[in-house]
């Protein structure tokens, strides 16, 4: 198991906090972002939203471990990313929450999961179903994967895959139900069946109440 690089950022404390302050720093350039965990008190900080892009946009993501120094002291952190906020308007960094990990004791955290791949029962006509996209795992934080690739080529109509069944890497460790499904290949045809038959019958009877109507008319 290699040891993974770990990016050292420096950050400002944060004296005030509230709407008016984070508006201040974002005309700034920078965001606001609190660090919490491991049993003690929670800090407010400012930090660059370039700098937070810059790692949401590389290899490990959501799930990278960093270290996180005090601007003008000797502080300094291991956290991951726990949440991401965005304007919703703009799509733009808006908060952030890290949460303080120990390097040495595992977390528990949800990875994405990945499809690759298009299934041969897609291909033959069937509709693949993405139903978990993430896996609950548990490990060190330094190893915390940015997503799980699954191969989903193999899958034919009434195939899945069931978290149990998907490849994880030795440091690992699955948690949650190991029989959840990840995904299916359905068949149209069969789902299409019961549509298609009390249309046909309702067609079919219209005709003869009509029909009676008439010769009802004729009679008067």
């Amino acid at each position: 198991m290699n040891t993974p690089v770990i990016d050292t950022i420096v950050v400002a404390k944060r004296e005030r906090v509230g709407k008016s302050s984070s508006r201040e720093l974002r005309k700034n350039g920078l965001i606001p972002a609190t660090i919490y965990g491991l049993n003690e008190a929670a800090v407010s900080i400012a930090i660059s939203p370039k700098v937070v892009a810059r790692i949401l946009a590389g290899d490990t993501g959501m799930n990278s471990m960093l270290h996180l120094q005090r601007e003008g002291t000797e502080i300094k952190r291991h956290v991951i990313i726990k949440d991401v906020q965005r304007d919703p308007v703009t799509g733009r960094l808006a908060h952030l929450d890290f949460m303080r990990v120990d390097p040495t004791h595992k977390v528990r955290v949800h990875v994405p999961i990945v499809l690759t791949g298009t299934p041969a029962g897609v291909k033959e006509g069937g509709l693949l179903d993405f139903v978990h996209r993430t896996i609950e795992v548990e490990c060190l934080p330094g190893f915390i994967p940015a997503h799980i690739d699954v191969n989903v080529e193999h899958l034919h109509v009434g195939d899945t895959i069931r978290i149990d069944q998907v490849p994880l890497d030795a440091h690992l460790t699955l948690l949650g139900d190991a029989h959840n499904v990840v995904c299916s290949v359905h068949g149209l045809a069969a789902e299409e069946e019961p549509v298609v038959a009390p249309v046909a019958e309702v067609v079919i009877a219209e005709p003869v109440v009509v029909g009676a109507k008439g010769k009802k008319e004729e009679k008067k």
